[in-house]
């Protein structure tokens, strides 16, 4: 199997990443809770352990599947592979970023992928650590929003190679200490736009799902700038009450488990797994959008 292009990056990017953390940690330390952020080394450690499998077997799955289909595109599309000319790099990007935007968007708004992707957001703090706090369980349904790519044609090599040029460009969206961008920043997502997707603030629950571009969520209804007056408060409305790992990594499947497990009904219990985080047949807890008309309405 070739070697992704960008490997041969990655041995310079990655401590530029690290020493950016360090540099943060050391002149914005009122950003960080020790604990916390050793708790994001150890959620990362074991994200890294499960990517090594899960994102070779991805990467074998868009290989079959554009080797698969090869002569098919070529029938019916009149080429076996798009190539790399630099325009399709550009492309592959735009594509990524657009399967990026509704994973994120769906780990957001149904329950199941929520429990997966919350140790992401479990964190109370905002700042470079934050970036590391991949859940455990995402990259086992990440792939599958990205099989289209192969199956028009992107080269396999290039999809993964878009998947890692879009994690690196999104470790740097957690931090407090950029300002607004003005115009630039309504088109490239930025760290003072992400504030608001971190914050557990009703106004901006489920908004800014976009990972390099923005204007996802401008199309789709999703974009929400910093209100004034409203400061973002970080984390979720149900946290772990844990630095352990594991807990951030189980603690919404734990809820999901009680809730289907206090219902009868099992058209409730599938509400309970695939329906918006604070769904409830009762309605004693809201979802995001729940509680975003009721602001409206006040």
């Amino acid at each position: 199997m070739e070697n992704l292009p960008i490997n041969e990056y990655i041995t310079y990017i990655y401590p530029f990443l690290i020493l950016t953390l360090v540099l943060e940690f050391i002149f914005a330390r009122e950003n960080y809770i020790l604990k916390e952020t050793l708790s994001s080394f150890s959620i990362a450690i074991g994200a890294t352990i499960v990517a090594s499998f899960t994102k070779i077997v991805a990467l074998l799955v868009f290989t079959f599947v554009f080797e698969a289909t090869k002569e098919l595109r070529l029938e019916i599309l009149g080429y076996e592979s798009l190539g790399w000319v630099w325009y399709i790099w550009i492309l592959a990007i735009i594509g990524d970023d657009f399967n990026f935007y509704w994973h994120h968007r769906f780990s957001h708004t149904i329950r199941l992928l929520w429990a997966a992707h919350i140790p992401h957001h479990n964190s109370e703090t905002f700042n470079f650590s934050v970036a590391l706090r991949n859940g455990w369980f995402v990259t086992l349904y990440k792939p599958l929003y990205w099989l289209w790519m192969p199956l028009i044609g992107f080269e396999p090599i290039m999809v993964a190679t878009a998947l890692i040029v879009n994690a690196i460009f999104q470790f740097f969206l957690h931090t407090q200490l950029m300002p607004s961008l003005g115009w630039f920043g309504k088109i490239v997502n930025n760290p003072y736009i992400h504030q608001a997707h971190h914050a557990c603030n009703a106004e901006y629950l489920d908004k800014n799902h976009g990972g390099i571009f923005i204007f996802w969520d401008r199309i789709f209804g999703t974009y929400q700038d910093l209100i004034k007056g409203v400061k973002p408060i970080y984390g979720v409305l149900k946290p772990p009450q844990s630095f352990n790992p594991i807990k951030a990594n189980t603690h919404e499947f734990e809820n999901i488990w009680k809730d289907v497990k206090s219902t009868k009904s099992f058209k409730n219990k599938l509400k309970y797994i695939f329906y918006p985080p604070g769904w409830s047949p009762d309605n004693s807890t809201k979802t995001a959008k729940e509680m975003q008309r009721e602001l409206v309405a006040q």
